[in-house]
């Protein structure tokens, strides 16, 4: 159910609120282009800012817009276990199809103390859940033997890892089995991990280039590695280029350019792209044929 491109999304505002028809014509472009799958809410998503309100309706306006086309995939993650149970609950009710849920952050919480909030929540719900691991924003690692253990909870599905370490995924592959998910967290490791057993991506790149990312891990399911690692080599300056600055800075800069929506307002304490990074994003943004 969870594999190839899948799209973290952005949240498009408007004057300082959810652009609710600019983020249903953006999933409608997703879904058009190839993507087989929706995250609302994630990082990309700018949950942090987002009101408890915004955020219960952002996942709802993406079940809604979907339409059981491809899964929605929910952002629920919380450094609050209670938080995360009722951010989880919430995107069942509205109809997810699964949940991603961050590491806690800010707490670095010991290993055991990952495995109880994962286990925790795992046993309240019945919805599927993808850990997310990203040790950049979390001040932890998920550890792959921490992993294993989560990997034997019935509804725990799959991973989205982040830590960038080519060592740690093949680690949980090796340790996790053939049926538990890994999805990559990092656009420019897609082909790698592809290479290696992991079954996608959840993808920043694919809000501007959902084709191509989607190809590529078509591409690859086919058996056509060639093709899937040119494609993946010709999108690579795009891949690192849209994290000149922190995400989702750039990407939505990159939307706003290709008038995929109407403005690229971030919420404080993100601000939008400095000039100079903005003119180098314009050219890389041509170079791919984007403009």
């Amino acid at each position: 159910m969870f594999g190839g491109a899948i799209v973290a999304i952005v949240t498009p505002f408007k004057d300082g609120g959810v652009d609710e028809i600019g983020f249903r014509d953006l999933i409608d472009f997703q879904i058009a282009n190839g993507t087989r799958g929706i995250v609302p809410c994630g990082t990309t998503g700018e949950s942090a800012t987002l009101s408890h309100g915004e955020h219960n309706r952002v996942i709802e306006i993406a079940v809604e817009q979907a339409a059981g086309r491809v899964p929605v995939i929910a952002g629920t993650g919380s450094n609050n276990t209670e938080e995360a149970i009722s951010l989880t609950m919430s995107a069942q009710r509205a109809g997810a199809d699964a949940v991603l849920m961050i590491s806690p952050y800010y707490n670095k919480p010991t290993q055991e103390g990952i495995f109880r909030h994962f286990e925790k929540v795992a046993k309240v719900v019945d919805i599927p859940i993808i850990v997310y691991n990203i040790p950049g924003r979390t001040a932890s690692n998920i550890e792959p033997a921490t992993l294993a253990r989560l990997s034997k909870i019935d509804n725990i599905v799959g991973v989205k890892e982040a830590s960038g370490s080519m060592k740690q995924i093949t680690d949980i592959i090796g340790m996790c089995g053939d049926d538990f998910t890994v999805l990559s967290g990092e656009d420019y490791l897609t082909f790698p991990l592809l290479c290696v057993g992991g079954k996608g991506v959840v993808s920043v790149a694919s809000n501007v280039s959902p084709r191509r990312m989607a190809d590529l891990c078509e591409l690859f399911s086919q058996g056509k590695l060639e093709e899937s690692r040119k494609l993946y080599y010709d999108l690579l300056p795009l891949l690192h280029g849209l994290f000149v600055e922190t995400n989702p800075v750039p990407v939505k800069a990159a939307l706003a350019m290709m008038k995929k929506i109407g403005s690229d307002e971030v919420r404080l304490p993100l601000v939008p792209l400095t000039e100079g990074n903005r003119d180098f994003l314009r050219k890389l943004l041509g170079s791919q044929g984007l403009l």
